[in-house]
């Protein structure tokens, strides 16, 4: 029998009022004979819990009866960032206790404010993942939690994208964030008795991690949200190294911000100017590589032409002849 279990039974009834044991059940993920049990016991230790017969019947406190028993765990207090955000909670291994500090709010509250809170719980929702992709497996991003909020160094192997592919790292992680689903700790990495400046790894690329006993001191100066400010303003200073002028269709133009990164969208808000008397116009957007540009480009069809650099309009044509040979297409009918 579990102390806590049967708190979070108290509790359930007080914010939710009258509910049957399959309820209770179901809510606690028991089964309906352990829920009658617990409510027994709650009646045993003189919790005054009224049980209301019949189809509309039930569970409830007598009226007036509140408890006061809301004091959270600390793992309950850290989960409470996370009340609103269920799924990045469940990445965390935070889940049981998002559930149970938003059940001990609602049971702190008066029955008027309680209410109005379970009522807007229930119109919005938030999914963090971009569209077209499936989550990212990360699981190793408890024990990332874990060493960021003790202060610990991890040993960790990661994968990145140029070579060596594989690396062992050891790293002091100073924070965590969840970028359009998929999640980044920022940590400094540790080399004998050095220590460098943070760097950012993506989780999912953490191909093995153990949790060391050596502890470390976080930067009293390290600000999580001013490092990833100037982390992003950083990467889109590297990520674009050159330009391209392209020429685009109304429709190409149309389907522009489905296709292409918001940088090369603003673009070409603000360089395009009319060619000719169809609607096409041309203008100059950032690029990151001819491989990159030509992928990105491409998703637009006929609806984009490339004008210069000579090498992006090559790529263009080399790959759409490559697609003709593939299909069988020699010249026009």
């Amino acid at each position: 029998m579990s102390a806590g279990r049967l708190l979070s039974v108290l509790l359930l009834l007080q914010s939710r009022g009258r509910m049957s044991a399959r309820a209770i059940a179901e809510e606690l993920d028991v089964s309906v004979r352990t829920a009658y049990r617990d409510v027994e016991r709650l009646q045993g230790a003189g919790v005054p819990v009224c049980a209301e017969p019949g189809r509309g019947g039930g569970y409830r406190l007598l009226d007036g009866y509140r408890t006061r028993l809301t004091g959270m765990t600390e793992g309950e207090a850290r989960a409470l960032l996370f009340a609103g955000l269920p799924d990045a909670a469940a990445d965390l291994g935070l889940a049981a206790e998002v559930s149970a500090a938003r059940l001990k709010l609602l049971a702190a509250l008066p029955a008027g404010a309680r209410e109005e809170a379970a009522r807007t719980a229930t119109v919005f929702h938030m999914d963090a993942p971009g569209w077209y992709r499936e989550p990212e497996q990360t699981p190793y991003l408890p024990l990332f939690v874990d060493a960021t909020l003790t202060q610990r160094v991890v040993e960790a192997r990661y994968r990145r994208w140029r070579a060596p592919q594989e690396v062992s790292r050891r790293l002091r992680p100073y924070g965590l964030v969840l970028k359009s689903g998929v999640w980044y700790v920022v940590a400094a990495t540790v080399s004998g008795t050095a220590t460098a400046t943070a760097a950012t790894y993506r989780v999912a690329q953490v191909l093995d991690a153990t949790l060391s006993d050596e502890r470390f001191d976080r930067p009293r100066d390290f600000e999580l949200g001013a490092y990833w400010a100037s982390y992003l303003a950083d990467f889109g200073a590297r990520r674009y190294t050159g330009t391209a002028t392209i020429r685009l269709s109304p429709r190409g133009r149309r389907r522009l911000p489905d296709n292409v990164a918001p940088e090369v969208v603003r673009a070409v808000d603000a360089t395009a100017t009319a060619v000719g008397g169809d609607g096409w116009v041309e203008a100059v957007v950032p690029t990151e590589s001819t491989t990159h540009a030509c992928g990105e480009l491409l998703r637009l069809g006929a609806d984009v032409e490339v004008v210069a650099p000579a090498e992006l309009r090559r790529a263009m044509a080399d790959t759409v002849g490559a697609l003709a040979r593939a299909y069988g297409v020699t010249g026009r009918a």
